[in-house]
């Protein structure tokens, strides 16, 4: 496959079942009827067999909308449905042993400190995932790190960053601001009409001076 953009979209959806009374399909569904084309599946409890058969299952609605789909810590999973990229945590394989499943595609990495976000950069991630910027129930990822914290990070690291926790549509331009490339959403999308908070999350990103609209993701030079 072609290399994809590092960063194919400023807002990536959080598919993680455990926020929502909906299966994983009909989410994705609503999502990408919305507008959503950057989605991350993230199970953390059901079995391998069931996560590959709802990975299957997005893979295929994914690419009927053209949008983007990354697996959350299963590589091997990522590779057989032929996602477009693996999201790994600091205790998941290596970059350099997932790099051997999954091949071209993208490798994104959790990071909560400014040294582990050095060490993915300089380890061969096409971007990480920082925070949590702010206070969420979502995941315990410890202590919040706060806007300052994201500015400093992105000065040191030379891959795109994707902020993640806590994110919303009145925070989410602060987390732009202070130089994040993306965020990522999970409760702030799946929690209520899904539609709806995309379009909110996607009318705050399009008010920020920086981009030029979502149809790339990308900021104007």
């Amino acid at each position: 496959m072609n290399r994809l953009p590092s960063i194919p979209d400023v807002l990536c959806l959080i598919i993680d079942p455990s926020l929502s009374p909906l299966d994983p399909e009909e989410i994705a569904l609503r999502a990408l009827g919305a507008g959503a084309r950057f989605i991350q599946y993230r199970e953390k409890h059901k079995p391998r067999g069931e996560i590959y058969s709802s990975a299957l299952k997005l893979r295929r609605i994914t690419r009927d909308f053209g949008a983007v789909l990354i697996i959350n810590d299963h590589t091997d999973i990522a590779a057989a449905v032929d996602a477009d990229g693996v999201h790994l945590g600091q205790e998941d394989l290596p970059i350099h042993e997932a790099r051997k499943i999954i091949c071209d595609r993208l490798v994104g990495i959790s990071t909560h400190s400014p040294g582990e976000a050095v060490d993915a950069s300089a380890g061969g991630a096409d971007y990480i995932g920082f925070g949590p910027v702010f206070p969420t129930s979502t995941k315990d990822a410890g202590r919040p790190k706060g806007i300052a914290m994201v500015s400093a990070v992105k000065g040191n690291v030379s891959v795109p960053l994707v902020a993640i926790g806590g994110i919303s549509g009145d925070n989410v331009t602060q987390v732009l601001e202070a130089g994040a490339d993306a965020v990522a959403v999970a409760s702030a999308i799946l929690k209520g009409d899904i539609a709806r908070n995309i379009a909110s999350l996607r009318e705050a990103i399009m008010r920020f001076s920086g981009f030029d609209g979502m149809q790339d993701g990308r900021r104007k030079r």
